[in-house]
């Protein structure tokens, strides 16, 4: 299966501390009919950090449910932990996910063989499609085009999700990796670029408030017709902005929570969208036409 276009990270719905399971199932639901490539359940943008091991796996459980095989499905597997990733992993592959994306392993720092060793832990033992995920902002290490080539002896390593924001780290890996290796975006403002230099796709925070004009964009794109895809960049990159004016998901969660789709709640550490922040987050939804525009008050 290739993996490609908009494929969105959705955010895991909370009510009162707990998974709100209806909510997820209907953000699940919204993304089909908006025309949303691929799923990603318990990303960054999924608190995957703080849900507990049975929430995570019934996030991926619920996903894969309610997609049905109409879409595909990449579970959020990852950990710093080899070992927990691989009973992630093997729990993903046991429920029928199309594939398994694997951050590099956070806060130990590995070496360059440290993490060549971890992925090919897992590219052994499970048997799934694995898509590698590299974001130094979060993890402190990169996982240099080097070591993605190295990997490429495992078959079952078929794409990677680019975090760095480099359009040069991405050309080097399309360089070295060519056509067998899925180079998806991880990053809502350089999705088009990656794509003009030869990546497949992005797998977006955006995507979670305006899945159809993601897609649409992508699909532009994927199609040459680089005038339109340019167009909806344009069009987006204000968006793109509000979901990063804190720490995300809160931002895009408090979009979501407006636009009645689920609730803002968030999990400590992170916390609820300052009042500045909120404003300018409205005030951005309402540009776009996400909100409507608030009436002047009269005295």
């Amino acid at each position: 299966m290739k993996f490609h276009g908009s494929i969105v990270a959705l955010v895991t719905p909370l009510a009162k501390g707990k998974l709100d399971e209806a909510a997820l199932a209907d953000l699940v639901a919204f993304h089909i009919q908006s025309g949303t490539h691929g799923l990603l359940p318990c990303g960054t943008t999924g608190e995957s950090a703080t849900l507990s091991p049975a929430e995570h796996r019934r996030v991926i459980e619920i996903t894969i449910e309610v997609a049905d095989g109409r879409i595909p499905v990449i579970a959020g597997t990852g950990s710093n932990s080899t070992e927990e990733a691989l009973s992630l992993t093997r729990h993903a592959a046991q429920v029928g996910a199309d594939a398994a994306l694997l951050i590099t392993p956070y806060y130990n720092k590995p070496t360059q063989e440290g993490l060549y060793q971890h992925y090919k832990a897992l590219a052994q033992g499970v048997d799934l499609p694995l898509i590698l995920y590299n974001i130094p902002g979060r993890t402190c290490v990169n996982l240099l085009p080097s070591t993605v080539e190295r990997l490429l002896a495992f078959d079952s390593i078929i794409g990677i999700k680019e975090g760095t924001g480099s359009l040069q780290q991405i050309s080097d890996l399309v360089e070295r990796c060519g056509d067998r290796l899925a180079i998806l975006s991880g990053d809502d403002f350089t999705a088009l670029p990656t794509m003009a230099v030869g990546g497949c796709g992005v797998i977006s925070v955006t995507a979670n408030i305006v899945p159809k004009e993601m897609a649409q964009m992508i699909t532009a794109a994927e199609k040459g017709n680089y005038a339109e895809a340019r167009q909806w960049h344009e069009k987006l990159y204000p968006l793109h902005h509000a979901m990063f004016l804190e720490t995300n998901p809160a931002p895009v969660k408090a979009a979501l929570s407006l636009m009645k789709k689920c609730s803002s709640e968030v999990r400590l550490p992170l916390c609820a969208l300052s009042k500045g922040n909120l404003d300018i987050l409205k005030q951005a939804l309402r540009s776009y036409g996400l909100l409507p525009l608030s009436r002047p008050r009269h005295r």
